[in-house]
């Protein structure tokens, strides 16, 4: 029970004078390096600062950034839990030899301990500086971000170092779904992300299927021909094919329209009227995403034994029947994890709407938010042009609860994922 009130105790009292002397090494550095700045940090983290930055004959004097005393904070928490941890396997560790000792087994000396923790430990070993790298490097960003939904930091009066920043609890959540103008651009948006993340999703799906099926299909030559060709707009940058798809798309001078115009036809406003802009946004997806889930296809369609087809063909089954009766369940049995990956990947599709449409045309009943605007370009104007970083964190949030449910649920009910869990 030493080991309880003081690192490294416990092992000294069983004569493990290498390893007692490291555990309390590490205590001490902790409370006399660490302890000062998790101190500060907690203090920061509760209380976001006291003093703004103020003016005093004429210099301005510095005063508490509230945004750093928050990361502050949250490097102090994790900091704590890390100690923490050490200071469990330091207590764990002491009892087990205490109790091997009370038995008669020989203790082991320092040596003989790292053997067996290269011996048993080495994934721990390992896996250990990049867990902590992770927590530090990926977690607390996280945190972070979660963690500003419950302040008012937002322009242009709550942002530091001209101002301080509070805590505030719910507010913006209640606000969210409470003002008229938020609740009505939320729901709104809501309903456009959606409508694209589905429509974006199965449009590339089914045409990739389809694509991957004629291909595949017995007879057809130059089968590696027409796979190169069909794979080079998902193979180019995403990013140059969607701005030359923007001017292509161009209400005024885009050649789809001059080419309209030239056989008679009136021009159509790509990006000027709602419908046809998030049509306009579907038709480019299509382009770009389904020879992604062709690639896909064609490999699971070519695992499919020919026994099937020729049984199908005995007994009289025509080639649309094949297709929806074998080919169909098939490929979404194999490919449905992808199908919901797809659905997420879309939801958060912010190069497509951004690049190509700017979340245009505008919405006077919107805030900051355009008729294509997804809740992710959203959150990019929210944060960087309008500097509503509560709003935007309350509205990530959100976005995570929904999509992690949708996606856990739906992962838990696909045949692929059950029979995967049972084979391990």
């Amino acid at each position: 029970m030493s080991s309880t009130y003081c690192m490294g105790l416990g092992q000294l009292y069983n004569r493990q004078f290498g390893k007692g002397i490291l555990f309390a090494a590490v205590e001490i550095l902790f409370i006399v390096y660490m302890l000062p700045f998790v101190s500060r940090g907690l203090w920061g983290l509760v209380t976001l600062g006291e003093i703004p930055q103020r003016m005093e004959a004429g210099k301005i004097l510095p005063g508490d950034h509230s945004i750093f005393l928050m990361i502050y904070g949250i490097m102090s928490v994790l900091l704590l839990l890390v100690f923490a941890a050490i200071y469990v396997m330091n207590y764990f560790d002491a009892r087990r030899v205490g109790e091997q000792r009370d038995k008669g087994k020989p203790v082991k000396n320092i040596i003989n301990s790292i053997a067996t923790l290269y011996e048993k430990g080495f994934p721990y070993l390992v896996l250990t500086p990049a867990g902590i790298f992770l927590l530090f490097l990926t977690v607390l960003p996280l945190i972070f971000g979660m963690l500003i939904a419950f302040t008012n930091y937002s322009g242009p009066h709550n942002v530091p170092p001209r101002a301080l920043v509070d805590w505030v609890g719910f507010k913006i959540f209640m606000e969210l779904f409470r003002l008229p103008l938020l609740r009505e651009t939320f729901f709104g948006v809501a309903a456009w992300t959606i409508t694209w993340a589905l429509a974006a999703t199965f449009t590339t799906f089914f045409e990739g299927l389809i694509m991957a099926v004629l291909i595949n299909r017995h007879g057809i030559k130059l089968k590696r021909f027409w796979r190169t060709i069909y794979i080079l707009p998902w193979a180019m940058p995403g990013f140059i094919s969607i701005l030359i798809m923007r001017n292509m798309f161009n209400g005024h001078f885009g050649p789809i329209n001059r080419y309209l115009e030239f056989i008679g036809l009136p021009a159509v406003p790509w990006f000027a009227e709602t419908e046809w802009a998030r049509t306009t946004a579907i038709i480019v997806n299509l382009w770009l995403g389904f020879p992604y889930f062709m690639a896909m296809m064609s490999g699971v369609i070519s695992g499919i034994s020919k026994d099937l087809y020729e049984a199908a063909d005995v007994e009289g089954a025509s080639s649309r029947q094949q297709f929806w009766k074998i080919t169909v369940p098939l490929v979404l049995y194999m490919t449905a994890p992808l199908l919901i990956m797809g659905f997420a990947f879309n939801f958060n599709n912010f190069n497509m709407i951004y690049l190509l449409t700017s979340g245009l045309p505008s919405n006077a009943s919107y805030f900051f938010a355009g008729d294509t605007d997804i809740f992710l370009s959203w959150i990019y104007k929210l944060t960087l042009e309008r500097s509503q970083f509560h709003l935007a964190s309350a509205v990530s949030i959100i976005i995570f609860i929904f999509l992690a449910g949708i996606s856990i649920y739906n992962f838990k009910n696909t045949r692929a994922f059950k029979e995967e869990g049972l084979i391990q």
